[in-house]
């Protein structure tokens, strides 16, 4: 619930932009990032505002020649990114925090169970890979999330919008046995029912299905978890569409923003 005593514990003091890293999450965030090369050009720009460039282009959702002159030029922030996204720079950095935080709360680093789920969102005139949602009526992209019992984003994968919930969650669990090998249940809605979901690995799939006689809406068991991290990255302006030309790009800003929740967490627990 949100109080005069919870507010307290989210305040953010920050001398610029409210997307800037305090020195709690710079201390969280630093060592997953690349070091200065010992030979070579010197850096012009310090890392922790690549990474405040970053955050100010997912949170406020403005193009990239539109950063704040008191930022590092844009062509620089743009490149470290596509670097990172090429790396898989950030799916990395949220692996080792999740874990991390599961740890902090007295839990074991790789959970047993998940939440998987997925959101259609409608693309722009950018162009790249999309397709038509019949259920939900939207032409673009579909985010799917697995995620942890407590909402962290363990796998994140972006794909056009009329893959089926069925086809495209099959992958998202293979790619969770190689860095969640723990897995052992994972919830989902209606739509995931079928063989092909539950034979896809060896993780027991459970259907989380409404109430035969709901009425309008309620809260689902376990589902809700899901939809509130969708919530959480939904903050980000850069998110409210998918704005980028390719997957990739789509990909790194979806685990860009989970990293921004994990960082913030741990270092306000610090």
């Amino acid at each position: 619930m949100w109080t005069p005593t919870t507010r307290k514990q989210h305040i953010r003091e920050t001398s610029r932009y409210q997307t800037d890293l305090t020195d709690e999450e710079w201390r969280v965030i630093r060592p997953h990032l690349p070091s200065p090369n010992i030979t070579g050009r010197p850096r012009a720009w310090p890392m922790r505002e690549i990474i405040n460039g970053i955050f100010y282009v997912m949170r406020s959702g403005c193009p990239w020649r539109l950063l704040p002159s008191d930022l590092p030029p844009w062509s620089t922030i743009y490149r470290w990114f596509a670097k990172f996204r090429d790396e898989d720079r950030f799916a990395k950095i949220n692996h080792a925090l999740v874990m991390l935080d599961r740890e902090r709360v007295g839990r074991n680093a790789s959970p047993t169970g998940a939440i998987i789920d997925s959101q259609s969102v409608k693309t722009t005139e950018a162009g790249g890979p999309r397709g038509y949602d019949a259920g939900e009526k939207i032409n673009g992209r579909k985010r799917h999330a697995l995620v942890d019992t407590d909402g962290r984003g363990l796998v994140l994968e972006p794909h056009p919008a009329s893959v089926q919930d069925r086809d495209g969650s099959g992958p998202l669990l293979r790619i969770s046995r190689r860095i969640f090998p723990f897995i052992q249940r994972v919830f989902a809605d209606g739509g995931y029912a079928g063989e092909k979901l539950a034979n896809a690995t060896l993780i027991a799939v459970k259907i989380v299905r409404k109430n035969p006689d709901q009425i309008g809406f309620a809260v689902q068991p376990r589902r809700w978890v899901v939809e509130r991290f969708f919530a959480w990255i939904g903050r980000n302006r850069r998110l409210a569409k998918d704005f980028e030309a390719t997957i990739d790009f789509a990909r790194a800003f979806l685990y860009a923003a989970s990293v921004m929740l994990l960082v913030r967490r741990i270092a306000r627990a610090s």
